[in-house]
């Protein structure tokens, strides 16, 4: 039986633990690096560091989060992306466990976690074959 897109995108997400989150904040656009998981329902739950205060900018807010394997050595190369609205969240004892040890540091600064929870809308996945052996190519 075929995977449909959303399974096949959270199969994804599941393979990769970083990722961008995507948003505005003061009518400018800005990404930020997320640890993420995907929980039983399909929800991404996000680990971010609260210092840079940019989890109130996606709090309430519609988001786009993206996830690829572009370092990867893979012939099929892959990116996901899910849209959806984000909240920030205090995780269950067993959600926090699904992150593992979090970063002691973030640029010199110690570690804040903050959990956001985005319910994704929708999901895309786009896939690049033989792209690694062209940009092979080109590299000198």
């Amino acid at each position: 039986m075929p995977h449909s897109d959303s399974d096949r995108a959270i199969e994804l997400l599941t393979s990769m633990p970083y990722g961008r989150i995507a948003t505005s904040m003061r009518a400018l656009p800005f990404l930020a690096v997320a640890r993420h998981v995907v929980t039983e329902d399909g929800a991404l739950l996000l680990r971010m560091h609260a210092g840079y205060g940019y989890h109130q900018a996606c709090n309430g807010s519609v988001v786009a989060y993206e996830t690829d394997n572009f370092n990867s050595a893979d012939g099929l190369l892959w990116s996901v992306q899910a849209t959806g609205e984000a909240h920030v969240v205090e995780p269950s004892a067993a959600e926090l466990a699904l992150f593992g040890p979090g970063p002691t540091e973030v640029e010199g600064e110690p570690f804040e976690p903050v959990h956001m929870r985005i319910d994704p809308q929708f999901f895309l996945v786009h896939t690049l074959k033989g792209s690694r052996e062209r940009l092979l190519q080109h590299t000198v």
